[in-house]
């Protein structure tokens, strides 16, 4: 064979071997796709509507068709949402930017409604299918292809949070995450594998030797390129560069202590983070400062900073080589300049320092207050204060997560071997990915990648004690034919055959059962909630903002200057983006968590305007000075509209006191037949959201229910149960529409005489659009002259154009009485809207 021929015989024997692997990953892939498209019946609903799950996909699709419709511009400042201040928009422009270039290409430069709805559902299910290429090729550079492919299997049914935020319809930038930080990853192992393999070092660079620095400066690129990706689908990708650095920090100090050369290391850091520094800048909202949430200046410094760090990391190591110092006095180095490094941001760049102070608790620390009720954000070992293990085995399965746990120990006990590169990155990788679970559930989409791998990495090690790679060699020389299977099976050992059913039973049924669990749906909005927020579109007045526009953001210090036709929509904030999105109205409050109000200190400060201190005032008055408040315009309330769940009723309740810091006496211990149970009591009942939602509005002066959706067996009825037993009352124990819609309006004034002194009370008997009927009713007692005055909210003359089209309204007239005296009562619409008066 010729020396031209060579290359040629070799890359086809690489191909020839490689592509069995090649297709056993790609079916793995399009198993992974088929698991995440199963529930398509429960996101493609009969009526043409998309439900997408959760509540963030809903801000993607939002921002999505804004996108589409002006395009390429982005929207970044959103006035229609968080009213009347709006909101910036955190999310990384590249999860959408993808999303409308697909619908682009396929709508031939004009797609329709159902197909961006479609491209929207099918994406995460994508993405998460793909994440099958980065982990199987992990697992090969650290276990081999027996190790990469088990590692590709268990990610492809991996359940949990990982599998929930890849299926159909759960349309967030989480999985993008996941997969752009996962290619990162292995594009920085190759890097670190391919450089060190050649002997790569600074010499080559200034020498320009290609044959040496091709490959390795290719993967260096591209984990660069791949880590630009991800930080582009999220700001706070920095996590992945701490990584990256403590990685390189523990790597330089172990090749100190081998007196080993970390040059391979230096050139892959530089050049990776040279490569993020520069494509990251376009896209820097220079007016942001040094946030971290937002595209700013920090993520090109600490970009920049982490180059930078790869730089000094390697001057240090030459001049130790140097001068032959000693290795241990290389960590004391590193530690005093990080000192040095944070007194001098400190005082150039103070916001900087303190994010990067604050940065740690924030990822890493456990949630209190509010904060704590958010589901993703709690500690995935904490559930209500209480250590379990519940959460984990459900994300990761019992086996998994001891598998990981074990995968990490051996990892470490090769570090006082001769570890290799990539096993240390794996090491320190999985274990800060494990402290972030520690402080926030939501991350274990992350740590799911790490469980696959080291799993995956245990397993191989099974194999390789049983001698599998011996196996697989007698396999590729005996059979060349089925009719060879059976002469082969000779080669078998018992031990192989219990590996591999091991192996299947404890790591990959598991994984394989729970996903299988998770595949019944996405979530999101049901029924009555898309009822009820298609009800807000087409029912209550035009808002006056283009709903798709790209609206400047206001100056710095100003407000965004609204239409006088604008108004808020007050709910809790789990439900803002559907307002928004479905309802295309202007939500007070959103799951960015903007809006809440309430407390972030302690219960001594003061109780902030938003939809907690709203839902937990104790009065109408009190409620109606915190919705008046929301809006720094005198002239104007906060929101027009309440829209109240039951689970707000109930469930959620205990959030929005939380986020208060005021969580007592809203529930007390009872005794009942099954023992004691906590029940709502007084403090409760007196709540906004229970006369709202519990009581119907009954009594209150000016806010009135205008639509609810149908009702739902909830615990409602046990509220209504309890509320009698406290109040010696009589309202109906009966449940009533899931979602409600209140109207709050100034009132019309009915004003009278009666005998001084007098008890006098005004009812009526309000008839809702799902044909339920309740009583509403007020008292008063007349004056020293006898004069009373009742504000009341509902109209008997039903609605006016251009107003909202109530489908919930008085069944007749007012009746007031007092003594022996009857008399009927007509109010017309505009004397509610407009506060004027009726005389009896």
């Amino acid at each position: 064979m010729s020396s031209q021929d060579r290359p040629v015989s070799t890359f086809k024997s690489k191909l020839k071997s490689s592509l069995p692997y090649t297709l056993a990953v790609a079916i793995i892939g399009f198993v992974a796709l088929w698991i995440r498209i199963l529930p398509s019946d429960s996101v493609f609903l009969s009526n043409g509507f998309v439900r997408f799950g959760g509540n963030d996909p809903w801000y993607h699709m939002r921002t999505l068709n804004a996108l589409l419709e002006n395009y390429p511009n982005r929207m970044f400042f959103n006035p229609m949402t968080d009213y009347p201040y709006g909101s910036y928009i955190h999310f990384g422009p590249l999860f959408d930017q993808m999303m409308a270039i697909t619908s682009l290409f396929l709508g031939m430069g004009s797609p329709s409604q159902e197909l961006v709805n479609t491209v929207g559902a099918y994406f995460p299910a994508v993405l998460g299918a793909l994440t099958v290429v980065p982990v199987y090729y992990i697992g090969k550079c650290l276990g081999g292809r027996k190790t990469g492919i088990l590692a590709a299997i268990l990610i492809a049914f991996a359940p949990g949070q990982f599998l929930s935020r890849s299926m159909i319809g759960f349309t967030d930038h989480h999985v993008a995450e996941a997969l752009f930080s996962t290619f990162f990853m292995m594009f920085f192992m190759l890097a670190l594998i391919s450089s060190k393999e050649k002997g790569l070092s600074f010499e080559h660079v200034i020498t320009k030797n290609l044959s040496v620095l091709k490959e390795p400066l290719v993967y260096s690129v591209m984990a660069g390129i791949m880590y630009s990706a991800y930080q582009l689908s999220w700001p706070g990708a920095s996590l992945f560069l701490l990584v990256a650095l403590v990685y390189a920090v523990f790597q330089y100090i172990l090749n100190n202590f081998r007196k080993e050369s970390s040059d391979y290391l230096g050139f892959t850091g530089i050049v990776t983070f040279l490569v993020s520094t520069i494509l990251i800048l376009p896209f820097v909202h220079s007016d942001m400062g040094f946030s971290m949430y937002y595209y700013s200046w920090f993520h090109v410094v600490t970009a920049f900073g982490a180059m930078t760090g790869f730089v000094f990391l390697s001057l240090i190591e030459k001049e130790f080589n140097r001068g032959n110092i000693k290795g241990y006095y290389y960590p004391l180095v590193i530690f005093g300049i990080v000192i040095l490094g944070l007194l001098a941001a400190k005082i150039a760049v103070p916001s900087l320092y303190s994010l990067v102070i604050n940065a740690p608790n924030t990822i890493f620390g456990i949630k209190t207050g509010g904060a704590s009720t958010i589901a993703e954000a709690s500690s995935i070992f904490y559930e209500g204060g209480v250590f379990t293990l519940s959460r984990v085995f459900g994300n990761f399965t019992m086996s998994g997560f001891f598998a990981s746990l074990l995968g990490m120990l051996i990892l470490a006990v090769n570090i006082f071997r001769k570890p290799k590169p990539e096993e240390v990155l794996v090491l320190v990788w999985s274990f800060l990915i494990f402290l972030t679970i520690y402080g926030q559930n939501r991350f274990a989409y992350y740590y799911s990648i790490n469980v696959a791998v080291l799993s995956a990495y245990v397993g191989g090690l099974l194999l390789e004690l049983v001698k599998w790679d011996q196996l697989n060699e007698n396999f590729k020389s005996s059979v060349k034919s089925p009719a060879d299977i059976p002469g082969f099976l000779k080669f078998v050992k018992i031990e192989q055959v219990i590996a591999v059913l091991a192996i299947a039973v404890v790591l990959i049924y598991p994984v394989y059962g729970s996903a299988m669990q998770l595949t019944k749906g996405t979530g999101g909005p049901d029924g009555p909630w898309i009822e009820a927020c298609m009800w807000l579109q087409s029912y209550t007045p035009d808002p006056g903002m283009d709903y798709n526009a790209v609206y400047e953001a206001p100056e710095n210090g100003e407000l965004f200057q609204y239409p006088d036709t604008a108004y808020g929509v007050m709910s809790w904030w789990d439900y803002g983006h559907w307002i928004e999105t479905i309802g295309h109205r202007m939500p007070n409050a959103n799951p960015f968590q903007a809006g809440i109000g309430g407390r972030r200190g302690s219960i001594e400060d003061e109780n902030q305007p938003g939809s907690s201190t709203f839902f937990t005032a104790q009065s109408e008055e009190e409620a109606t000075a915190v919705l008046e408040a929301v809006d720094p315009n005198p002239d104007k309330a906060g929101a027009r509209y309440i829209v109240s769940d039951v689970e707000m009723a109930t469930s959620k309740f205990y959030a929005m006191s939380a986020w208060t810091l005021d969580t007592e006496g809203y529930y007390q211990s009872y005794w009942t037949g099954n023992g004691n149970q906590y029940l709502p009591s007084t403090r409760y009942f007196n709540s906004m959201e229970s006369r709202l939602h519990i009581l119907d509005g009954n009594g209150l002066k000016q806010y009135r229910l205008v639509h609810e959706t149908w009702a739902y067996q909830t615990q409602e009825v046990v509220y209504k149960q309890v509320y009698n037993l406290l109040f010696e009352d009589r309202i109906p124990e009966t449940d009533t529409g899931y979602v409600k819609i209140f109207e709050y309006v100034k009132g019309a004034r009915i004003t009278g005489t009666a005998s001084p002194n007098e008890t006098v009370k005004i009812s009526t008997t309000i008839l809702t659009g799902q044909g339920r009927t309740f009583d509403y009713s007020q008292s008063t007692t007349s004056d020293s002259m006898g004069r009373y005055e009742f504000t009341v909210p509902y109209s008997t003359e039903g609605p006016i154009p251009g107003e909202t089209q109530f489908d919930t309204a008085p069944s007749g007239s007012y009746v007031v009485s007092y003594g022996t005296t009857i008399k009927e009562v007509r109010v017309g619409e505009e004397a509610v809207l407009n506060g004027e008066e009726v005389k009896v």
